[in-house]
């Protein structure tokens, strides 16, 4: 069964590939590894996760405006997620989004945190604002 979730484009585009999701927001300055893509804040749930070539699904940003550097570290590293979906839009996550250049979808009528599991296969088209979710769990 295929889930739609509508919202508000913020990096125009198209991308499709498996999801990564995580319930906390993420640290840019510090939290991640732009060299690898891996997250590397060591109380965070995906600790040592790579997120490299997914959809990474996450509330949004945390900590200060060095976040956008380092996620545009990853375009410029060729490390970068495939696309964002993020649950609460803040400038820190705009600016990281923009910099990233990667297709990018918040506001969403529903919750994808909620919704979309780690795995299930995510397409994203922020041009139209319409995030599309294959399940792969049971």
């Amino acid at each position: 069964m295929t889930i739609t979730l509508t919202g508000r484009g913020i990096v125009p585009g198209r991308a499709t590939g498996e999801a990564l999701v995580s319930h906390e927001t993420i640290s840019g300055w510090g939290g991640i590894d732009p060299e690898s893509g891996t997250i590397i804040e060591r109380r965070h749930e995906l600790y040592g996760v790579r997120f490299t070539g997914k959809v990474l699904v996450f509330p949004g940003a945390k900590g200060s405006s060095g976040w956008s550097g380092f996620f545009q570290a990853t375009r410029l590293l060729g490390t970068a997620p495939l696309a964002m979906v993020f649950t609460t839009l803040s400038t820190k996550s705009a600016l990281g989004a923009v910099v990233t250049r990667v297709p990018t979808i918040t506001d969403l009528d529903r919750d994808p945190v909620t919704l979309i599991h780690t795995g299930d296969r995510v397409t994203v088209d922020a041009d139209r604002g319409i995030v599309t979710v294959t399940p792969t769990h049971v």
